[in-house]
């Protein structure tokens, strides 16, 4: 039997359950039931019915009444004990003839797996301790014409449908996030958690006295950021536009206006590049801009509000990530670049002062440069692949390569060096903060060389932005900013594997139908 012939019933059988509840629409409308009415006055929720009645015996029954309304998950005894799942939880209905009118009872022959139902009842706790909703009424809300999916899918069929649909089960789960949704939990409580970090993030900060704001996302030109953008052309002015990359240097005219001495966005970004556990084209990053200090304080800020988060979404600071436990409590360890390579390797690229030495000191590690690398480029390459992965506990790498750092102030002890860092937990990078650039002078060589670097190639470099240097010739107090992403932060706590699980609708390669 050939892989087509083996996959015709699964869908065939799918076409006849659809075709069937089709029919029961009809049979419905010849009831003069109308399945998809307009509302439902639901008074209770499953969790709360739980809470309150924890306490009722087996066998006990109240005059309690209520009325409530989700999805049906299961159905038993032809319709006498039926599983109700809203957003909070799951709660047993017993829909018994007894309590019931003869016409609902007859309704109730042709409901479905899937739809969703609202029932008034009074409650009542089982012989077998389960908690009901002991139904005098019920009304069909929406009618589900496909059915759900079966949790448990036998390794023969995953495969089968693997070979039709060209695409894994995971797969399905992230295009069909509604159905993932439906009959996960634990979906349902990684993104009810990305929503509360959310929530905390803001919390903190407003507590830190910072006001939220917003800029453009549609950008005249890719800035604030080293990144391949998405272009965009807007029809009315005739004119290219690139998607947002990052709302730094809007940001930061803000901070030279003077709108506040601290301000944050949570911003929605987009960077054309690959897909990968950790990186979605399309993301979430928070923003933030203080005057008057300087990545010192940022790295304070950065985990005082990573260890408040956690504690008020989790409860700890020690947050288990697949084999790892992290700690989060702060204070958190300092390292520079340049010493984190010499603490793994042995070699201090601090002694090498040019591209070329640099180069020869790489190829001899085996990392995979090229010879068109600036030193910094090259000093980043080899830390990326010698120390990163290595730093599983939360970690600030301070004094990143002038090179590298466009935007950042120039080190005060050390001018191939900038006041910078970049935090690293369990391996990646979750935050990227310096000592604002604020001299306009020094910005335009930074901008030119980036430039050259686009003329040659270089497609992430940044372009000059001559707005932005006009705004800093007006005179940006001394300032430290931050940026962290919030998906990998909600992987990480919520021990996510890939960047996919915490966005409710990734980015996905288009199938053919």
């Amino acid at each position: 039997m050939t892989t087509s012939e083996q996959i015709k019933p699964i869908n065939s059988a799918k076409e006849q359950i659809r075709q069937n509840r089709i029919q029961k629409l009809a049979d419905l409308a010849d009831k003069g039931i109308n399945p998809y009415p307009y509302v439902f006055e639901k008074n209770a929720n499953a969790s709360d019915l739980q809470e309150k009645y924890k306490d009722l015996p087996s066998g006990e029954e109240t005059d309690d009444k209520y009325s409530v309304a989700g999805r049906v998950m299961a159905i038993r005894n032809t319709g006498m004990f039926i599983d109700l799942m809203d957003t909070t939880g799951k709660i047993q209905i017993f829909s018994h003839k007894e309590n019931m009118d003869p016409e609902m009872v007859k309704t109730l022959k042709l409901v479905d797996i899937g739809d969703i139902l609202g029932f008034t009842g009074t409650i009542r706790r089982t012989p077998r301790g389960e908690l009901s909703i002991k139904a005098t009424d019920f009304k069909i809300l929406s009618k589900s014409l496909l059915p759900l999916p079966n949790k448990q899918i036998s390794e023969e069929k995953l495969e089968q449908l693997k070979s039709y649909h060209n695409m894994s089960d995971t797969e399905t789960k992230y295009r069909q996030r509604y159905l993932d949704l439906i009959v996960n939990e634990s979906t349902r409580d990684t993104l009810r958690k990305r929503s509360l970090i959310i929530q905390k993030v803001r919390e903190y900060l407003f507590k830190q006295g910072f006001i939220e704001v917003e800029t453009p996302m549609l950008h005249t030109q890719a800035s604030g950021a080293n990144a391949r953008p998405f272009i965009t052309h807007h029809n009315a002015l005739d004119m290219d536009l690139t998607l947002r990359i990052a709302p730094e240097l809007h940001l930061k005219r803000l901070m030279v206006g003077g709108l506040s001495d601290k301000i944050f966005e949570l911003s929605r970004c987009f960077r054309n590049e690959g897909i990968d556990t950790r990186h979605n084209p399309e993301f979430t990053m928070i923003e933030l801009y203080q005057s008057f200090v300087d990545y010192n304080e940022m790295m304070t800020l950065t985990e005082n509000l990573v260890a408040y988060v956690a504690q008020e979404v989790l409860g700890t600071t020690k947050v288990q990530y697949g084999d790892n436990l992290i700690d989060l409590t702060p204070p958190w360890d300092r390292k520079t670049m340049i010493g984190g390579i010499k603490e793994k390797t042995g070699i201090d690229f601090g002694e090498f002062f040019t591209a070329q030495e640099a180069y020869e000191k790489a190829k001899e590690l085996h990392v995979e440069v090229d010879e068109q690398m600036n030193w910094g480029q090259i000093v980043e390459a080899v830390f990326e692949e010698k120390v990163e992965p290595s730093l599983i506990q939360p970690v600030h790498i301070i004094d990143y390569p002038r090179e590298i750092s466009p935007l950042a102030k120039v080190h005060r002890d050390n001018d191939r060096l900038t006041e910078r860092f970049e935090t690293r937990v369990n391996g990646w990078e979750i935050a990227n903060a310096f000592s604002e650039l604020t001299d306009p002078i020094d910005q335009r060589h930074r901008f030119e060389a980036q430039a050259l670097a686009k003329a040659n190639g270089d497609e992430e470099a940044m372009e000059i932005d001559e707005d932005y240097i006009n705004a800093l010739e007006y005179g940006l107090a001394p300032t430290g900013g931050m940026g962290m992403g919030i998906d990998r932060l909600v992987m990480l706590l919520t021990n996510s594997p890939t960047i996919r699980d915490v966005i409710a609708f990734p980015t996905l390669k288009k199938i053919e139908q």
